[in-house]
């Protein structure tokens, strides 16, 4: 049975106009029953709103209401432009470990793809010039990408590489492997930086995750040395409602410090 039919069928029984309960809550609980029984899957594409207003015969603010307060709750995405998706559980990227992001999402039975919107040699302002370790105008080599999972954006990458260290970088058909994947096959880092913030995105990249102006973004900024040199900087954004990120660690692998009483 697809979505649409299942909402389509519920226009009979989840409508009771004489109940004392808002018509929008009528609705949120009947959808978030549909996705707590499984009949509909992480991932499956609900009707549009005027499709939700035609099947239920409410109102256009009546079925607004009732998403927003879904999506709230984590249980739908509605993605700009593409509509709205019973939600998957946040994708996990780790913190410690260089993940091949293409390997996750397959990993999870789900089809990953990439668009690749820049690679180029770019000039070293001052700011990335202090992250690449290298002097102001220094040529770099660019990557700007979009990852998808099953056609929806999860994530930006913005990377920097010192074309002296990888100097066929550029040459790469980076729709078919990923930046990483490449650059692990062709180096072990000795060490590696990760800064995690919260943020929202800049109207670019809204529109290239797919999300509105005031949806907050995580945004993962690694280095990557080899033999004490930078060899590469990027720049992870993750739609917030996609994604999550983490690490596990054995403590006995670190120094734990506790502070002293007063």
């Amino acid at each position: 049975m697809t979505v649409r039919k299942s909402i389509i069928s519920l226009s009979i029984s989840m409508i009771n106009r004489s109940s004392p309960e808002p018509i929008y809550q009528q609705i949120i609980k009947s959808i978030e029953q549909k996705i707590s029984d499984d009949e509909w899957l992480a991932g499956q594409k609900l009707p549009s709103e005027n499709d939700l207003v035609l099947a239920l015969g409410v109102s256009r603010m009546t079925v607004n209401r009732a998403l927003r307060e879904i999506t709230q709750k984590g249980l739908i995405n509605r993605v700009h432009g593409l509509g709205s998706f019973v939600a998957e559980k946040p994708r996990h990227a780790s913190l410690i470990e260089l993940e091949d992001i293409a390997l996750e999402v397959t990993g999870n039975g789900k089809q990953h793809s990439s668009k690749v919107l820049v690679l180029e040699m770019r000039m070293a302002n001052s700011e990335v010039a202090r992250d690449m370790d290298v002097s102001i105008n220094k040529e770099l080599f660019y990557l700007n990408t979009v990852h998808y999972q099953n056609d929806t954006p999860i994530q930006l990458e913005s990377r920097y590489v010192n074309p002296m260290l990888m100097p066929e970088f550029l040459f790469q058909d980076f729709n078919s492997i990923t930046s990483t994947a490449y650059l692990l096959s062709q180096f072990q880092p000795d060490e590696m930086e990760h800064i995690v913030s919260a943020v929202i995105a800049d109207g670019v990249t809204q529109n290239r995750l797919k999300i509105g102006p005031f949806d907050p973004c995580l945004q993962l900024n690694r280095r990557t040395w080899k033999n004490r040199q930078v060899v590469t900087q990027v720049t992870l954004t993750y739609p917030g409602n996609r994604y999550n990120l983490g690490a596990r660690y054995a403590t006995s692998e670190y120094n734990t410090r506790i502070p002293n009483k007063r």
